[in-house]
């Protein structure tokens, strides 16, 4: 994935889950390197990389109230 590509989603789900910027972007780091490690297709890795950072932000919210 392009690196501008990858910073406006970022960009967008720290937004999105008021989330401090570098921790969502770790998060989406950490989740890329682990889904794309041995992966052929990376067609939909954007969007699985996406939904998990995203459910996983809302599970520490969660967790933290």
């Amino acid at each position: 994935m392009k690196q501008e590509a990858a910073e406006e989603v970022v960009k967008a789900l720290a937004t999105e889950t008021q989330t401090p910027l570098e921790i969502v972007a770790r998060m989406y780091e950490q989740t890329w390197a682990e889904f794309s490690d041995g992966a052929r297709v990376m067609d939909y890795l954007t969007v699985l990389v996406s939904r998990r950072v995203r459910e996983d932000l809302r599970t520490l919210r969660k967790d933290a109230h």
